[in-house]
Order: C-alpha cells, then sequence, then structure tokens
C-alpha cells in the first residue's frame, strides 16, 4: 500500500536523516500512516499481507527531521507468485514535507539495502508514474495478484537480479515472522483445534 508523492522536483534543501526505524518511532509512524491514509488504512489489500507479520530485519527505514519522524518505508516478506521477494509499503512522508525529496530519498535507501541483503525482487502497489523512476515496472508483475482487490496497473515489480521474476505467476504470499501477537493467537487456536479434537 503505497502513495504517490513528489510528483514535482523539490523545492529547496531540507535537512534529514534516514535510519533504522527503532522502537520508540512506532507511535509517530502509526500517526503518520493513518494522516497520509486515513485510518481505514488497515483494510486495505495490502494490509492483508502485512497483517500478523513483522517488517523483514533491517529493512524498515525513518526520515527524522529536528528529530522528528517525517517519513516511513518498509519491507515484508513474501512469496510473489512462487519468488522469494519484499512487499513495499507503505511508503509516507509527512504532507507539508512532500516536496523535499524524503520519498524518493527513503526509496532509493531501501531499495540499496534491500539490494546489500542480497534480495532479488521487490514488488508494490502504488502509482506507476512516481515508482518507475525506482526502475518499477507493471510488466514485471503482471501475471501476479494479491489477496483482494487491485488496480492492475498499479501492481509493479522492481528486479534486484535479472529475470528474478521470470515465471512468477499467481498469488503473493506473506512469509515474513509472526508478531508476537499473532503467534499467541495461532498458537491459542491450535490448541482449541485440539481440544475439540479429541
Amino acid at each position: 500500500m503505497t502513495t504517490s508523492l513528489e510528483t514535482t522536483p523539490p523545492k529547496q534543501p531540507l535537512a534529514f536523516a534516514i535510519r533504522r526505524e527503532r522502537l520508540s518511532d512506532i507511535a509517530a509512524r502509526e500517526a503518520l500512516l493513518d494522516l497520509c491514509f486515513g485510518e481505514d488504512r488497515d483494510g486495505r489489500t495490502c494490509q492483508r499481507l502485512r497483517e500478523g507479520r513483522l517488517a523483514a530485519d533491517g529493512l524498515a527505514f525513518s526520515a527524522t527531521h529536528r528529530r522528528r519522524l517525517v517519513g516511513t518505508v518498509r519491507l515484508w516478506h513474501v512469496l510473489a507468485g512462487g519468488k522469494d521477494a519484499l512487499l513495499l509499503g507503505p511508503l509516507a512522508v509527512e504532507p507539508a514535507l512532500q516536496s523535499f525529496g524524503i520519498g524518493a530519498a527513503l526509496m532509493r535507501h531501501a531499495i540499496e539495502q534491500a539490494r546489500l541483503r542480497c534480495f532479488k525482487a521487490i514488488v508494490l502497489l502504488g502509482d506507476a508514474p512516481y515508482y518507475e523512476r525506482f526502475g518499477f515496472a507493471a510488466a514485471k508483475a503482471a501475471q501476479l495478484v494479491l489477496p483482494g482487490p487491485f488496480e492492475r496497473e498499479r501492481l509493479l515489480g522492481l528486479e534486484l537480479e535479472d529475470c528474478a521474476l521470470d515465471g512468477a505467476w499467481g498469488m503473493i504470499v506473506a512469509t515474513g515472522k509472526l508478531t508476537p501477537e499473532a503467534r499467541g493467537h495461532r498458537r491459542g487456536r491450535v490448541k482449541r483445534l485440539a481440544a475439540t479434537a479429541v
């Protein structure tokens, strides 16, 4: 789940830093995502792939300006039509600062860090005119589908290794580690099922 950002060139230099996300960023990140996507954002299709999962290790980033969180992006483990990949999103930048290059810097940083960790492909759902500048293309995800409604032209793929998405066909499925809450819920469900089977 992503949004269109910085459709015009940056107005003037703005000092900001990009670093790995910290636990202390969570409240500010969630408030920023609510501001950018609305409080009903949890009902969106890509959220089904993130719900109850942890972001990929070392691939959650925050942009800060004057020690305040002003941007966020995270990547998640998925199988994209049978191919190991990452799902990028949501990408969000504080609305008042969306023309200063923060979103583009977060994107470049996230892609480079994924490449350094030897991931082969990234998929996302977003506006092609914005994400094409980073190498994303609808053709790379043409045979992939999401677990819910989506606009076909907004499902995009990027190969970090040549031909990484060749032959990728079918559903994009979450494969990341479960959150502690989701693990507890799953254990409880298994115990209830086991009890009813006796």
